[in-house]
């Protein structure tokens, strides 16, 4: 690797003397557990790493300052030296875990790497880079390496092709004041998907970092601690404007230590179906629904907050009221280590709810009969005052209160009443004017055009004039600007503004300029990524108010093409081991994504009203008919991302509303898909006669079209539909007919399948060795497209019929190769499987706590995500169910490994599979056995994990 300039680390001296090093902090993860539980088994384990370690360190011309417990300090020249002994560390830790011995113990060490100038005495060194160094060091995972902004800048341009650096963004590091920008090291053969880092507090939250200082109502977070302390749901009550949900998030940092099961924050405002209220908690939980309805969802969630002790942030409930109110109600009652805090224009009505009225902040009063300007001094006592100062200060450096503008400051905030988010808006504007002209502008504005209506709160009314104060400030083509943004649901990029606001009337080149003006003037946020803008809601709202209605059809046409083709784009770019990236970005845009289909739905539904836009009935037609299409193409881009998060009840309403357009023709190709993932939806969640009907109407479009070849995809789920509603025989004729068609058409992928499904009819019957004869070709199959997935799945199944043969060396080898060969942690279905063989594993054994463990995690599974047992499945289980449905009974510490095994989140499910493969590495497994063990240890060609 070319080295950098070097970072020098100067020559002990007697006295203390300001150097500059770069520091490489090491430690082993879960080290006082290892030394309590297995010390005899620690003992060489360290001392090996020792040795590893003090290698790495020496190979790279570092020096070790000294030993931090079961770690090092470690100084160098160079960034890049530093990155090579952690790299070498970890290499050479990951080449001694396979060959070890069965009584040897497999050490994760995590790595910080940072740079800057501190004091060294002696051999030591002392200063703020040692302790960033340490800090870094000790938010990594076991096998992580981390950087620091300092470290990753130097290196980038020095990079080897197999080593990169992925952005983790700001973290905020315990005991630091201000947040470290962290790179994590990615390189190839090494380990690279890690949990959320242990940062400022272990306790998980999704908790935004402010992007400025909070200011004032510190007594009303005392206040509302205690409040919280003592009752179970909490709701912030005010009017719009008045930072009810800064006031959430600044109260919940607070709060981090005292929920060791997270805080977690839910934004509601995104949402414009009440129906969704359930899927958006699911979500930021990571809990996946047991039925494809809400009913189900809320049974889930309510499963998931049984046990834990945790703070629900329920934020903007006011457009969604009765089904926040409800889905609190019943998650309260479920768990009683459960608080919720909401924010809302309305209570909730909740037993048990007790009300915060969130007042506006502080102003100075009037002083009527002085002359005498007010004190700045005095008035920055007051928290309006203070506000509007800082926020000034940001657009206008320098900014304070004197002698000569006090009387001003002291009138903007009278007049806004103390309004944070009304403060905000006019602190924008003293970038262009000073405070006595904004005053004065203030007074003229309310004078003409003050709403009359009494029964409006009169903040609310002064919110509004000031919103629609700064509306006619703008210029015609950022009202425009505006107006056209109010589409988007939860933001949007750069790319998808231009994309969809522009048209003749407001050129793409002028979207950007536009919205840095918006953002200057606060009507507009750009995020902490600096990749998004958002709207506030109250200015959402207002802005959408003046979309002229004629342009609304065609902007809503271009949001919904916009999303449409974004949603393609990702689904093809992250295939395979990529998955997870591709379903972060489908978190990020859903809110855009459902709208995007809903404005396509009604595009499509617009036969009869098109004339009247468009202006001759053809282009109606055409419209309706893109629209539709659109409605299609986002059914289907989206199929994976559902069947990932687990989202099955918003899976089958989009199929379900895009399969009911008047504009659908019953012979078009994309119905006959629509269908197809209809069917297999409904037959994953045990709908077994929705699923036979759809796949059958889906094989009839196929038929009628001619297109065989598509056949053998269709006729294997409509087999297993067949299986559930008992109908053997049918079912068999399916999957024999896939079978014949997919081997006429040269279709390996589809031939693969199809054997497996056959096999499983087989395996239901109990039939082990035609089953095991057709797995064996199936496997054959896989191997030779090299295909991961189904390798993994194949394997699963080949271990089961191993099992229930008596083999039990064979069935180890084939979970341990099915880990090895595919994406399970992302595959509900596969993990289902691979957690059953596990189950039957650890019976065989007489391990039976272990095999309640896996078993109770595999319902959990079920239950959350609704997947129902193939009878193959269940036939295989048979023999041990009665013990497996006992009751577990883990150590404590134990008991979370299997309850996230069901989470949605890719890393947990991740982490949980890795205490599978020790387990099974562990296991006293009777050597392998005949032909069937060599056939199955036939090297794979796998996918990195």
């Amino acid at each position: 690797m070319p080295k950098p300039a070097p970072m020098s680390v100067s020559v002990p001296m007697p006295m203390p003397v300001t150097v500059f090093a770069v520091h490489l902090f090491t430690d082993i993860e879960g080290s006082t557990r290892l030394w309590e539980q297995q010390p005899e088994r620690m003992r060489p384990a360290l001392a090996r790493h020792d040795v590893l370690a003090q290698a790495a360190v020496h190979a790279h011309g570092g020096r070790v300052v000294k030993t931090t417990g079961d770690g090092l300090h470690a100084v160098f020249d160079h960034a890049s030296d530093a990155l090579g002994a952690s790299l070498q560390l970890q290499h050479a830790l990951q080449a001694v875990v396979e060959p070890m011995a069965d009584d040897a113990l497999a050490l994760a060490v995590r790595c910080g790497i940072h740079a800057g100038a501190d004091e060294a005495r002696g051999q030591d060194f002392y200063g703020r880079h040692v302790n960033r160094a340490a800090r870094i060091m000790s938010a990594a995972h076991g096998g992580q390496v981390l950087l620091s902004d300092a470290v990753a800048q130097v290196l980038k341009p020095f990079l080897r092709a197999d080593v990169q650096l992925r952005d983790l963004g700001a973290v905020r590091l315990r005991d630091l004041p201000q947040p470290e920008h962290l790179f994590q090291v990615v390189s190839t053969g090494l380990r690279a998907d890690f949990p959320a880092l242990q940062s400022l507090a272990e306790t998980p939250h999704n908790l935004p970092q402010p992007l400025n200082r909070f200011i004032g109502r510190d007594g009303a977070l005392a206040d509302l601690g205690a409040l919280l302390r003592a009752h179970r749901l909490v709701t912030l009550w005010g009017p719009g404007g008045m930072g009810k949900s800064r006031l959430s998030i600044e109260l919940a940092h607070g709060l981090l230590h005292e929920f060791p099961d997270g805080i977690w924050l839910v934004e509601l405002a995104p949402l414009s179906d009440a129906t969704a209220v359930p899927q958006a908690v699911a979500a930021v939980l990571g809990v996946q629904e047991s039925r494809a309805s809400q009913e189900g969802l809320g049974i889930a969630l309510a499963a998931h907050v049984q046990r834990r002790r945790m703070l629900l942030i329920l934020d903007n409930c006011e457009h969604v009221h009765a089904a926040a109110a409800a889905l609190a109600k019943t998650l309260l009652q479920a768990g009683a280590g459960l608080r919720v805090l909401a924010s809302s224009r309305e209570l909730l009505h909740v037993a048990g709810e007790q009300a915060h009225a969130v007042a506006a902040l502080s102003v100075p009063q009037a002083m009527l009969g002085q002359q005498a300007a007010p004190n700045a001094r005095e008035l920055m006592r007051h928290e309006a005052v203070r506000l509007l100062v800082d926020r000034a200060a940001q657009v206008r450096p320098g900014f304070e209160v004197n002698a000569r503008n006090a009387e001003a400051v002291a009138e903007i905030c009278r007049r806004l009443d103390g309004i944070p988010l009304a403060i905000e808006l006019a602190a924008a504007r003293l970038r262009m004017m000073a405070p006595e002209v904004l005053a004065r502008r203030l007074v003229d504005s309310f004078a003409l055009v003050a709403t009359p209506d009494e029964t409006v709160a009169p903040r609310q009314r002064t919110l509004q004039v000031l919103i629609d104060w700064s509306w006619k400030l703008l210029g015609p083509a950022e009202q425009r600007l505006l107006a056209r943004l109010s589409v988007f649901a939860g933001g949007c990029t750069l790319d998808a503004a231009e994309a969809v606001c522009a048209d003749d009337d407001l050129p793409a080149a002028a979207v950007l300029d536009g919205l840095a003006q918006l953002v200057d003037k606060s009507l507009l946020v750009l995020q902490a990524d600096g990749q998004r803008y958002r709207l506030l809601e109250t200015v959402r709202a207002y802005a959408a108010a003046k979309l002229v209605d004629a342009a609304l059809p065609a902007l809503q046409a271009r949001h919904a093409r916009w999303f449409t083709d974004w949603a393609e784009q990702v689904h093809a770019a992250h295939d395979g081991d990529d998955r997870p990236a591709a379903g972060l970005l489908f978190d990020i845009e859903r809110a855009n994504l459902l709208s995007a289909h809903a404005h396509a739905l009604a595009g499509a539904s617009m036969a009869g009203k098109g004339t009247a836009v468009s202006g001759t009935a053809a282009m109606a037609a055409d419209a309706v008919a893109v629209a539709a299409s659109l409605a299609f193409r986002q059914a289907v881009a989206l199929r994976d991302y559902w069947l990932r998060r687990g989202l099955f009840s918003s899976a089958l309403q989009m199929l379900q509303r895009t399969l009911a357009l008047p504009a659908s023709d019953a012979t078009d190709p994309r119905r006959a898909r629509a269908l197809f993932d209809l069917g297999h939806f409904c037959l994953r969640l045990g709908r077994h006669a929705e699923a036979r009907d759809a796949l059958q109407q889906s094989l009839a479009i196929v038929r009628a079209r001619g297109e065989s070849m598509r056949e053998p995809a269709i006729l294997q789920p409509l087999g297993l539909a067949h299986v559930g509603l008992g109908d053997s025989d049918q079912a068999l004729a399916c999957f024999r007919s896939a079978i014949t068609l997919a081997r006429a058409h040269g279709r390996d992928d589809q031939h693969t399948s199809a054997l497996v499904c056959l096999a499983q009819w087989h395996q239901a019957q109990g039939q082990w060795h035609e089953a095991e004869r057709l797995y064996r070709e199936a496997l054959a199959l896989a191997q030779g497209q090299a295909d991961a997935a189904a390798q993994a799945m194949v394997l699963v199944n080949l271990g089961m019929v191993a099992l229930r043969q008596g083999r039990w060396g064979d069935a180890a080898g084939c979970a341990a190769q099915a880990l090895d060969a595919g994406d399970l942690a992302g595959s509900a279905l596969h993990r289902l499987g691979l957690l059953d063989l596990a189950s039957g594993l650890a019976a065989e054994q007489g391990d039976w706590i272990q095999a309640r463990a896996w078993h109770a995690a595999a319902q959990g599974l079920c239950q959350q995500t609704g997947l129902n047992r193939e009878q193959a499945d269940e036939a295989f289980l048979a023999p041990w169910r009665a013990r497996l449905d006992e009751p577990v009974d883990l150590p404590a510490a134990a008991t979370p490994v299997f309850e996230t095994m069901a989470l949605a989140s890719d890393a947990a499910a991740a982490e949980c599979l890795t205490v599978l493969a020790q387990w099974l590495r562990r296991a006293q497994a009777p050597a392998p056995d005949n032909a069937f063990s060599r056939t199955t240890a036939a090297p794979l060609t796998t996918r990195s994990r």
